[in-house]
């Protein structure tokens, strides 16, 4: 049976939640001093704790197969930058948990603001893969549909997406719709001044939206204690009266735990909702980066041996929620599902340079109209060229 890309959005057990319970109003801004964890890093449970509840099986399996589909998926896009058909790849392996866990923490309705390094998680919500790598082979704007799909574009500039979060679910609400919107944010995005007028706005107007941290240790080659002096990135919701939390993000029980708990603070109209998550980026910032030149082997492999996919699926087996058979599913369906994109991929695509200057501008500007011609002109000398 062939895996078409479509299959990996099954009916989600998310989908079908309960109605979201309001958040403690006396819960206090600060986050926890030390990130959430529900499994140690062997995937042992820890104790269990009342204010972020374990998740049911079915949603955790769900995680399950949705994290090793995502990794296949982020390996053969690497592969595929290899091989020159995308222009560049900003990989997410090692926060799977990250990537998924938050997509299904939402509802396919709430609206997901993406940076560049979500492709792991696009696919995840259910997004055709070959549209999500369109923006990085270079062929257009964006390959998929935001309004149709409840999701921004991939964002390439640091925290512009934090300030159109704020403002799309301040809209949703005053329109008098339970949207959520969750933006994700990498250690990087939150020294930009977009980051901090978006919370801050979020935050006066009580618009409903999760602000997601992805804390992978380095902002490209810069590291963490480069860019803040505070405890923790979560930190720098207090100052603006939003509650944040941290959570160790290699844990994906923790990790889809903490954000369904900060989409419900959201949801019941309690404002925004900052949330931290420390994991780390096992490949370079891009294909274009030398990670060696900054980090040494020893501490990328004291993170490997922090893999969130390994922790979950120990977990699981020791809950008779997996075994040898569902493993082995999984896999051929991640497989399949590579093979699929690969075969897409490795067709080419048929372009039209003129499609550069759509969706510029509402109103195109007479610099945009000249430059238009100029390229057609171009193009038009060379097809003469070359039928002469």
């Amino acid at each position: 049976m062939t895996t078409t890309p479509q299959a990996v959005r099954r009916a989600s057990p998310r989908n079908r939640r309960r109605p979201a319970t309001p958040a403690d109003p006396a819960r206090p801004l600060l986050p926890g001093a030390q990130p959430v964890s529900l499994l140690d890093p062997s995937g042992a449970p820890l104790p269990a704790r009342t204010d972020y509840p374990e998740p049911p099986g079915d949603l955790l399996r769900e995680l399950y197969r949705r994290m090793v589909i995502g990794r296949r998926f982020d390996t053969q896009a690497t592969a595929l930058t290899k091989q020159g058909r995308l222009a560049v790849y900003p990989s997410s392996r090692g926060q799977e948990a990250c990537q998924v866990g938050a997509v299904l923490a939402v509802r396919d309705t709430d609206w997901v603001f993406p940076t560049y390094r979500e492709s792991m998680a696009l696919v995840s919500r259910g997004l055709d893969p070959v549209e999500v790598l369109t923006l990085l082979r270079g062929d257009w704007h964006c390959g998929y549909d935001p309004a149709a799909r409840f999701t921004a574009p991939q964002c390439t500039p640091l925290a512009t997406q934090c300030v159109h979060a704020a403002g799309l679910a301040y809209g949703e609400a005053h329109q008098g719709r339970d949207t959520v919107a969750l933006a994700f944010i990498g250690d990087g995005a939150t020294s930009e001044g977009d980051f901090h007028e978006g919370i801050n706005f979020a935050a006066v107007f009580k618009a409903p939206v999760v602000y997601f941290v992805q804390n992978n240790q380095y902002a490209i080659s810069v590291p963490l204690s480069r860019q803040t002096a505070a405890p923790s990135l979560a930190y720098k919701g207090a100052g603006y009266g939003v509650p944040s939390e941290q959570v160790d993000g290699n844990d994906p029980v923790a990790v889809l735990a903490v954000l369904t708990r900060a989409v419900e603070h959201a949801r019941a109209g309690n404002g925004p909702f900052l949330v931290e998550a420390h994991t780390y980026r096992m490949e370079p910032h891009t294909n274009a980066d030398d990670a060696n030149r900054y980090r040494d082997g020893a501490e990328v492999d004291a993170w490997r041996d922090r893999d969130p996919i390994a922790r979950l699926e120990k977990y699981l087996r020791d809950r008779g929620e997996l075994d040898d058979d569902g493993v082995a599913a999984v896999a051929a369906e991640a497989e399949a599902y590579a093979a699929d994109v690969r075969e897409r991929m490795n067709a080419q695509p048929t372009v039209d340079p003129l499609s550069l200057f759509d969706h510029v501008y509402a109103q195109p500007t007479p610099q945009l109209i000249e430059q238009r011609e100029q390229v057609r002109a171009e193009l038009a000398a060379a097809e003469q060229e070359g039928d002469a």
